[in-house]
């Protein structure tokens, strides 16, 4: 799931990380050449110029995702020139002076600081003296973009989609089936294997011409921390859970060794998980969600969509803009099209204002329910800070974190068994044994993500973009984080003829950023905790945000502000607290010594200190 996804990607990347100062790289001692014009209307200009220029490389990467054409290059030639056009703006030396030259400035208002900041910091990718770099990394996006959204994914010989093959990881109880949608979901990792470092170099390049370490440094700067303070928050948050997720560990390893037969494996084979990554399990509590499943089957996939719209509507939201509907891309494409599209759910804010689209592969189920509700909520964020008095370059979230957790946040709630109930979709039941079952299905989902998002996926694209990974590497090193931080290992040895990171959306398109994830997860439980227990005196596990404009209330200033203020201080407002994860360890704390009796006398393979 991700707010921007390509849209965003090769110049708003930048937007999310505005917050920070540039204490670590000097680029304010140019001069004053910006002072020589009227520094309110050269913000307007600029800002004003870039988003008729965005909304060029957003219609054109708009097409690229939505109607891909095997052998058509019509597409991916117009996303290239848009990006170019947006790339020769953005790195233009003079422009890129004028912004020093303000920045340089004592008589800055603080807004406008923040304007600047996020000006330049956006122009980091297009370094006036790295022309060639940004064009070959356009192309080369554009390129892996194709072969990532437009792969035919097949078993013995019969096209899948994604979906299917994440419907037959999710139920099927045929480990031979299993394997087989498992190693299928990975070919495509191969196929992009052979431009991924050429793709690493050409991200690197720009940004170390204008002072970056590299393109992983330049994107964690953002959080106004070092990427070593990065990678301890990171370390943290896994720490924080650690406890849990080493019991869930056994505990799955147990449950799935009776599922399949077999002798209880020292770690978890890949293709037991639910999932391609083996980064959400909530899939292997079946009977949670299999009552949920049964009443989704009777509705239709827009009825679904709706249905996320109302709930929004009912905590005090406008309703969506009829434009929504009409152009964004809802829906799988049908079996018959003779073009493919991108199956990653995703939230674009096309022109900044009002022209927001989502772009999904709706079915009628729990997973695309809970889904819905969460791009529903990047949409909302889009349409909050979406207006005039937000300058255009701060019209993004406080960061790139608060944007998925405002997401996550809405997708939890609406999978808690008193808002379900209460919309006639489950039963009413909630019984200790029902309560139990919940918990352990968001445990699955929530906890078990952690180490992936926090640890598997940023220490490998952090090693990445340093160079510590190389040709003879790429693979080995996945493999050996996915057993330190997850506990996970491949149904059979994978040599480095494989790829098996490249096959995750995200080491391509919304590259080095996944520990946003993480970071929004730990804040989600913290703004749930507010809002269970200060706004509807609820208990957090079985909570109903329905009807709520209270809830409406606690989220609207910190998604009204958009990037305008820093982004700890609009955490620290809304929460009351600081950002950590010990709201989602004490939220899941009554499950812990359930799984605890359950893992009596059982080997645990995990060690008891994280990774």
């Amino acid at each position: 799931m991700a707010a921007l996804s390509k849209a965003g990607l090769l110049f708003v990347l930048a937007l999310g990380a505005c917050d920070a100062g540039f204490s670590d790289h000097d680029l304010t001692d140019r001069g004053d050449a910006a002072r020589e014009d009227d520094l309110p209307g050269f913000l307007d200009r600029y800002g004003n110029e870039y988003r008729a220029l965005r909304i060029d490389v957003s219609e054109a990467d708009w097409a690229l995702n939505t109607r891909i054409i095997p052998g058509d290059p019509t597409a991916a030639e117009r996303s290239e020139r848009a990006h170019l056009a947006l790339a020769k703006f953005a790195g233009d030396a003079e422009a890129q002076d004028r912004i020093r030259g303000a920045l340089a400035g004592s008589d800055l208002s603080p807004i406008q600081r923040r304007q600047l900041e996020a000006m330049l910091r956006a122009s980091a990718p297009y370094a006036a003296d790295a022309r060639a770099a940004v064009e070959r990394r356009i192309r080369l996006e554009n390129q892996q973009v194709e072969t990532l959204f437009g792969f035919d994914f097949q078993i013995d010989g019969r096209s899948v989609t994604t979906n299917e093959l994440d419907r037959l990881l999710r139920s099927s109880r045929d480990e031979a089936e299993r394997l087989a949608a498992w190693e299928a979901s990975k070919k495509v990792g191969q196929a992009l294997r052979p431009r991924l470092l050429d793709l690493r170099d050409a991200r690197n390049e720009p940004v170390q011409r204008f002072g970056f370490e590299d393109f992983a440094e330049f994107k964690t700067s953002g959080y106004e921390v070092s990427r070593t303070e990065l990678l301890e928050l990171t370390d943290g948050l896994i720490a924080d859970i650690w406890p849990l997720y080493r019991e869930l560990h056994t505990w799955a390893r147990y449950e799935l060794a009776g599922r399949y037969s077999r002798a209880v494996p020292e770690y978890l084979p890949a293709h037991w998980l639910p999932g391609r990554w083996g980064s959400d399990w909530s899939a292997l509590v079946e009977s949670d969600r299999s009552e949920l499943d049964d009443a989704l089957a009777g509705q239709t996939p827009e009825w679904i969509v709706r249905e996320a719209e109302d709930f929004y509507q009912s905590v005090g939201f406008e309703s969506l803009p009829s434009s929504f509907y009409d152009r964004s891309s809802l829906f799988p494409a049908p079996p018959q099209a003779d073009y493919r599209k991108n199956t990653h759910a995703s939230a674009w804010h096309v022109d900044l204002e009002r022209d927001v689209r989502a772009l999904m592969s709706v079915e009628s189920d729990a997973r695309w329910y809970e889904t819905t509700h969460h791009e529903l909520g990047h949409i909302y964020y889009y349409l909050s800070y979406g207006r005039d008095e937000v300058p255009v370059f701060l019209r993004t979230g406080a960061n790139r974190a608060v944007h998925e957790a405002v997401g996550s946040l809405l997708g939890l709630a609406s999978m808690q068994g008193a808002y379900l109930a209460n919309r006639g979709l489950i039963s009413e039941s909630n019984t200790p044994s029902t309560q139990t079952a919940g918990l352990l299905r968001e445990a699955l989902r929530f906890v078990s993500f952690m180490p992936f998002s926090a640890g598997v996926m940023t220490r490998y694209e952090d090693e990445l973009y340093r160079g510590e990974i190389d040709e003879r590497s790429i693979n080995r090193r996945w493999w050996e984080l996915k057993r330190a931080y997850q506990g996970i290992v491949p149904p059979s040895p994978r040599g480095e003829e494989f790829a098996d990171a490249a096959s995750k959306t995200h080491i391509t398109n919304d590259p080095a950023e996944y520990y946003d994830y993480a970071i929004a997860h730990a804040l989600l439980f913290q703004l749930h905790d507010k809002i269970a227990e200060e706004v509807l005196g609820q208990d957090p596990h079985n909570t109903d945000y329905y009807g709520a404009r209270g809830v409406g209330d606690v989220l609207k200033p910190l998604l009204e502000a958009g990037a305008t203020r820093p982004w700890k201080t609009l955490i620290r407002e809304t929460t009351g607290q600081d950002l950590d994860g010990q709201a989602m360890a004490e939220y899941f704390s009554p499950l812990l010594g359930w799984l605890r009796e359950q893992n009596r006398g059982r080997d645990h393979t995990l060690p008891q200190e994280s990774p």
